[in-house]
């Protein structure tokens, strides 16, 4: 018998399938307080994703990149960077609109327009800044990021120093994601400890 392990798709069946056991050993009630649960499950798990893999962006593959002999550097280009960049602008979107939807089911939808100063207090002013951040962050990856690194890795023509803009700019961009994630996540994670 073949090991599940050996496979990515039944490496995510099995963990699926153990969410579920894991579900129902609690009982749910599946009323709103559950579905709001569940869609702040599957929001936390695209976010990880995203912010994952901007950490992975900035810790290792720009480092590697930079120490790699030039040579060796299309192998990344062509095969590890546009399927790590497909999963980042994707969970991008995931986490964005898993986001708004556990907002909308915990209630915290008006923080987003209001930032709590609409007397909701200072729970629903975290919680708007953390979304104004990450839809900043969403944004950056769909409008910079992404139509840049499709210059720099050839997947659109372009003349060389287009190129070399365009990963300039993708870098930088990345970098003000990095810079914007460790408030963000603050924010979010912080906010039910606040008043």
């Amino acid at each position: 018998m073949k090991n599940p392990l050996a496979s990515l798709h039944p490496t995510l069946m099995l963990g699926l399938a153990l969410t579920v056991l894991i579900v129902l050993l609690g009982a749910p009630a599946f009323d709103q307080a559950f579905w709001a649960g569940v869609f702040r499950w599957a929001h936390v798990l695209a976010g990880l994703l995203w912010v994952g893999l901007l950490y992975y962006f900035n810790l290792v593959q720009i480092p590697a990149l930079a120490a790699m002999p030039e040579e060796s550097r299309p192998a990344i280009a062509r095969f590890v960077a546009p399927k790590a960049l497909f999963w980042f602008r994707w969970s991008a979107v995931a986490t964005v609109l898993l986001g708004l939807v556990t907002a909308m089911l915990s209630g915290y939808l008006s923080a987003l327009w209001t930032l709590g100063l609409d007397g909701s207090g200072p729970r629903h002013t975290m919680i708007g800044i953390g979304m104004w951040m990450a839809l900043v962050m969403a944004a950056n990856v769909w409008v910079v990021i992404w139509p840049c690194q499709k210059k720099a890795l050839g997947i659109v023509p372009a003349e060389p120093a287009q190129k070399q803009r365009a990963a300039r700019t993708a870098l930088l961009a990345g970098r003000f994601n990095l810079l914007l994630s460790f408030a963000m996540l603050y924010a979010m994670v912080m906010a039910k400890s606040v008043g």
